[in-house]
């Protein structure tokens, strides 16, 4: 078969599956009302040399088009905000204002101390509860953050790591508690522990342990939650703390590697488990880089997961991910401007064909969003959604010969990293040894060199500054003292009024599985059901797996 017939072979298969697919609307059209075409492809036989195999149609290998072959025609990306403040009620209220404004998913933030696994009455925890995120201590907790919000309507995506498996555990009881069966939920855990060593440092235990907590989820998630994505394998982070494009998708798809290799020594078929992975990314500052960046790790992910561990459900194949905007872009001078920052990012994203959405808020270097900041965050969205219509055309700029080149070079970068990573042993032998952190620091002190001589332009820090500037955008404010003192004053009247008899039951048993390595995830959520505190079962797991000390590495 000639190549141009490889490319009309492939552009049939695609029209046919489009044209049976749903779409939401009969047409599409500019602002100037002219029909804008789902997809393009090359027209002339000489074009269509290696089309298939480097781009192929959207929903079809290697995926470097899109997920889907409707993408966007048949089913928009969801407006999934991120939020979470102060206490569960508070952040209760949020939620259904966030859902009332248009939102279509909830994204939950969880304050230090319980991203860190400890409860908001710990010394440790003094100053940090309710203060970055929600505190959640206990499925009490969890049943305020969700109170007539129905969980089996609405999918939830949680970004907790170092304790993920146990706020899951309370986010089921929450859920089993409203009535809802384990395979009706819907949402996703990030749980991405790989990432917490490489850049977030939120880690508790050990690597070992806490990827084989990893496995856990995986393995209770391909079992009983069907529509539930155990681990969001996440990239945003890394890039946050100062990675190149580049790094950000090598050390992320890495990291997946390396959870499908454990859930794999597991004893779990690769097509179990694979179609419930998702992704994460930043969408930075460089619009066409971006684009590349997200081109680039479907095309990748779909080669690795096809010819090195033998996938042959197409839905294992697929790289499907969030998106959320550079937060350490944002810059609190003329904050304002932070809006056009996120607009930018955000349409790189849709261009570049995310499946869910988040746009920071324009105050987020000042203090956690105001009503305000997240109600235009949301309308960036539904702007370009609704007005621009970001979304009617698939991969528009599939075909461009600088996009093409930015999506090869950004492969070709990442697969050079997988061979660097290999050749140290994996991934946690990379961590070990510093290996990511060193890259990723070497990495932030150019790009800060660059901007420190006005290299690189950042407008309102080093370009068109003003002076005796004042901010005159509303702040929300949090009351700490008042946050903890609420937090714990609960969390004994609980301790007062459970069966403790029984929580110490339940935590022994989690501690008993632990020592014979079996699945946690059932008495993680018999633990919560008796209102075991997060505390308590971090604490008890502490015991048999330790806490990790990262070493020195500069």
């Amino acid at each position: 078969m000639t190549p141009l017939e490889k490319l009309l072979a492939a552009r049939r298969r695609w029209e046919n599956e489009y044209h049976r697919g749903r779409l939401i609307k009969e047409r599409f059209v500019t602002t100037s009302s002219q029909e804008v075409p789902p997809l393009c492809w090359p027209e002339a036989p000489d074009q269509a040399e290696d089309y298939v195999e480097r781009l192929g149609f959207p929903g079809q290998f290697p995926y470097t088009r899109g997920v889907h072959a409707t993408m966007y025609r048949g089913k928009p990306w969801t407006m999934r905000q991120f939020s979470g403040f102060a206490s569960p009620e508070a952040t209760n209220e949020r939620y259904r204002y966030i859902l009332a404004q248009g939102g279509e998913g909830l994204s939950v933030a969880f304050d230090l101390p319980t991203l860190m696994g400890r409860d908001p009455d710990s010394p440790w925890s003094l100053g940090e509860v309710g203060k970055c995120g929600v505190s959640v201590a206990s499925l009490e907790d969890m049943e305020i953050l969700f109170k007539d919000i129905p969980l089996g309507k609405i999918t939830t995506s949680m970004t907790i790591n170092g304790p993920a498996a146990i706020i899951w555990a309370m986010f089921i009881a929450a859920a089993e508690k409203q009535g809802w069966k384990r395979e009706q939920l819907g949402g996703t855990i990030q749980n991405d522990i790989l990432k917490e060593y490489i850049a977030q440092k939120e880690f508790i235990y050990p690597p070992r342990p806490s990827v084989k907590l990893v496995v856990d989820t995986i393995e209770f998630a391909t079992h009983e939650m069907p529509k539930w994505n155990p681990v969001s394998i996440s990239g945003y982070h890394i890039r946050e703390a100062g990675s190149t494009a580049v790094q950000e998708l090598a050390f992320t798809l890495a990291d997946g590697f390396t959870y499908v290799e454990a859930s794999i020594e597991r004893g779990l078929d690769v097509d179990e488990f694979a179609p419930r992975l998702s992704h994460f990314f930043n969408s930075h500052l460089d619009f066409f880089e971006e684009i590349g960046k997200f081109r680039a790790a479907r095309r990748i992910w779909a080669k690795h997961m096809r010819d090195k561990y033998g996938a042959k459900n197409e839905r294992s194949l697929l790289c499907r991910f969030h998106t959320q905007t550079a937060g350490c872009s944002l810059t609190a001078q003329q904050p304002e401007v932070n809006l056009i920052r996120t607009g930018s990012q955000a349409l790189a994203a849709i261009l570049g064909g995310t499946q869910s959405l988040h746009t920071n808020s324009m105050d987020e270097t000042l203090a956690l969003p105001s009503e305000k900041a997240v109600t235009l965050a949301m309308r960036t969205q539904q702007v370009l959604r609704e007005e621009i219509v970001a979304g009617a055309p698939i991969d528009p700029l599939g075909g461009s010969y600088f996009v093409e080149w930015m999506t090869d070079a950004m492969e070709e970068g990442a697969e050079k990293y997988f061979s660097r990573i290999e050749s140290l042993g994996g991934v946690i032998p990379a961590i070990e040894t510093g290996f990511f952190q060193r890259e990723i620091a070497n990495a932030a002190f150019v790009y800060q060199q660059e901007i420190d001589r006005a290299e690189r332009g950042i407008i309102g820090v080093n370009r068109y500054q003003m002076e005796g500037e004042k901010i005159e955008i509303p702040i929300l404010k949090i009351e700490e003292n008042e946050i903890q003192a609420h937090q714990s004053g609960k969390l004994n009247a609980l301790r007062q009024r459970r069966d403790n008899k029984r929580v110490q039951e339940c935590l022994d048993h989690i501690k008993s599985a632990a020592e014979r390595d079996q699945n946690v995830m059932p008495f993680l959520i018999d633990a919560a059901h008796a209102y075991c505190t997060l505390g308590e079962m971090v604490d008890v797991l502490k015991e048999v797996y330790s806490e990790y000390e990262e070493p020195v590495t500069f």
